[in-house]
C-alpha cells in the first residue's frame, strides 16, 4: 500500500461515473492480479492469500472499494480471495464494485502449464475465447468463486477473432438481461475493433461497453499506438 494512501492521504469523496454510465468507482482503484499463487506463470511478485487479505480490507477500509480482477489470474484464485475477504470481513457486497474479465482459459493446475499464447483447440478447446458457450460458462465460474450473484462490470479481457461481434455482443447483453452482470467494458484491443463491437450492439439495442482497459504508463502508450 503507497505510504499516501496507508497514511490517509487519500480521500474517497467525489467518487467517479465510469464512462457513461451511472455506476460510480472509487478514484483508486485496486488491481488485483498480484493476489492468488505465486508459483502461477512463475510470478514471485504476486501475494498468497494470507498476504492479500490485509490489503483488501486495507483498501476497503480507506475508501477504495473498486476492485479489478480476471478470472484467469492465478487460474481463478484471485477471484476466490477477493470473495473471501468480503466474507472474512463482513463487507456488503452492495459496497464495493467488483471488475472482472472473460477471455483466457482458467485451469485447473495452479502452476499453469499452458502454451502462450494459448489457443482454442485439443485440450483447451471451448475453454477460452468469446463464444456465447465460453463466456457463459467462464461468468458461472467468476460468480462461483467471488461468492456473489452478480458481477459490476464484466469486461472482455482481448479479442476474440474467432467470435463474430454479434455472438459476443448479444452475449454480454443476455447476461446483463439475468441479472448476473450490470455493466460490460472491454480490454486490450484496437480502437476499430472495439467501434466494432460497440457497434453491433448500437444496432441491435443491445447493452455498449462503458469503459475499455488498455495499458497507459510511461513506457507504454497503448491508447495512442493508432495514432
Amino acid at each position: 500500500m503507497p505510504d499516501a494512501i496507508s497514511k490517509g492521504g487519500y480521500c474517497a469523496e467525489g467518487e467517479c461515473r465510469l464512462g457513461n454510465s451511472a455506476i460510480k468507482t472509487s478514484k483508486i482503484i485496486l488491481g488485483c492480479m498480484t493476489f492468488g499463487n505465486p508459483k502461477w506463470q512463475g510470478s514471485p511478485w504476486i501475494l498468497p492469500e494470507e498476504e492479500s487479505l490485509p490489503i483488501l480490507k486495507k483498501a476497503y477500509d480507506m475508501g477504495i472499494d473498486t476492485w479489478d480482477t480476471a478470472n484467469t489470474y492465478s487460474n481463478g484464485v484471485s477471484e476466490s480471495i477477493i470473495g473471501k475477504a468480503l466474507k472474512t470481513y463482513n463487507i456488503p457486497r452492495s459496497k464495493v464494485v467488483i471488475m472482472t474479465k472473460s477471455f483466457f482459459p482458467v485451469m485447473d493446475d495452479d502452476l499453469d502449464a499452458r502454451p502462450y499464447p494459448p489457443t482454442n483447440d485439443g485440450p483447451l478447446v471451448n475453454q477460452m475465447g468469446l463464444s456465447r458457450k465460453h463466456i457463459f460458462e467462464a461468468v458461472e465460474g467468476s460468480l462461483r468463486r467471488l461468492g456473489t450473484h452478480y458481477v459490476d462490470v464484466l469486461q472482455l479481457h482481448c479479442v476474440d477473432p474467432d467470435s463474430s461481434p454479434d455472438e459476443v455482443m448479444r452475449a454480454l447483453h443476455d447476461l446483463v438481461q439475468a441479472g448476473k452482470v450490470h455493466y460490460v467494458g472491454a480490454s486490450s484491443m484496437y480502437c476499430w475493433q472495439l467501434a466494432h463491437l460497440q457497434y453491433a450492439a448500437k444496432m441491435n439495442g443491445w447493452m455498449p461497453f462503458i469503459s475499455i482497459q488498455n495499458l497507459y504508463n510511461l513506457l507504454y502508450r497503448e491508447a495512442k499506438r493508432e495514432t
